[in-house]
């Protein structure tokens, strides 16, 4: 086994709804390194978040195998860490504390460890004069940044990170993506990303994953050399978008609904 990559194995995932059996994911495999940024991409229903779930340890396969970094996934782990589209942060605590939240129960780190790795996260997210302020009082792209503080201040190896930014205007979207870039060159951990956005994807991934509508499959891996930040006007990744809405396009409809 490659401990230096995470692999998912034929992962077959089915949902009961109701009397109907919804396929989301069917023999699903990739991998990918611990240095890899991976976009998930494909149309609503085809099983991107619940492949997010799996890596996560939310949700577990009904055939298949999935591990991380060696380590056979099982349940929830602070090595695998979770940025939702809607922030999560919890209303009730400042910035600083929602940063903090994952490192309560690390007995093996000082409190005043602890305080200086909060520290470093509000520098690192530009946010240090909003430590005492709660959720409320912050912007969409404000409390996003706290969410992704949050999701690396525990070290994971993986961060996995569902549609973060779709709630956000374009100009703020875009700002985010700039943001998290520079925010990950200076964190060594591994990312999957689901996202509906193809220039998103391009702008971001070293590894593009096309999914197929339900039943999930993976029709084509596309892996991008292209140095970061990126112009999308630049003749290769304009060749990778038209090949990305091909792929699209030429997916049938979803089997069956949920």
């Amino acid at each position: 086994m490659n401990f230096g990559e995470s692999r998912v194995v034929s992962a077959t995932k089915i949902f009961r709804d109701g009397k109907t059996l919804v396929h989301a994911l069917d023999n699903v495999s990739l991998s990918f390194s611990a240095s890899d940024f991976v976009c998930l991409v494909g149309p609503s229903g085809c099983g991107k978040s619940t492949l997010l779930n799996v890596l996560a340890g939310f949700e577990t396969l009904d055939s298949g195998e999935v591990n991380a970094f060696g380590t056979q996934i099982s349940g929830p782990s602070i090595e695998r860490t979770m940025v939702f589209q809607e922030y999560a942060l919890f209303p009730w605590m400042t910035v600083r504390q929602n940063i903090g939240y994952g490192l309560l129960h690390q007995k093996e780190i000082s409190s005043s460890e602890k305080k200086i790795i909060v520290d470093s996260y509000l520098k690192l997210i530009e946010l240090e004069a909003f430590g005492a302020k709660y959720p409320h009082q912050l912007s969409g792209g404000m409390r996003q940044r706290v969410a992704i503080a949050r999701a690396l201040a525990v070290k994971p190896k993986l961060l996995l990170m569902d549609e973060p930014f779709a709630a956000l205007d374009s100009f703020t979207r875009e700002k985010m993506q700039d943001e998290l870039l520079r925010i990950l060159k200076q964190e060594k951990t591994a990312v999957v990303f689901v996202t509906h956005s193809i220039e998103e994807a391009l702008k971001l991934a070293d590894l593009i994953v096309v999914m197929s509508p339900r039943p999930g499959r993976v029709v084509r891996e596309i892996r991008l050399t292209t140095p970061k930040p990126r112009d999308l006007s630049e003749s290769l990744l304009v060749e990778h978008a038209k090949e990305i809405r091909q792929l699209l396009h030429e997916q049938p409809g979803p089997v069956n609904g949920r």
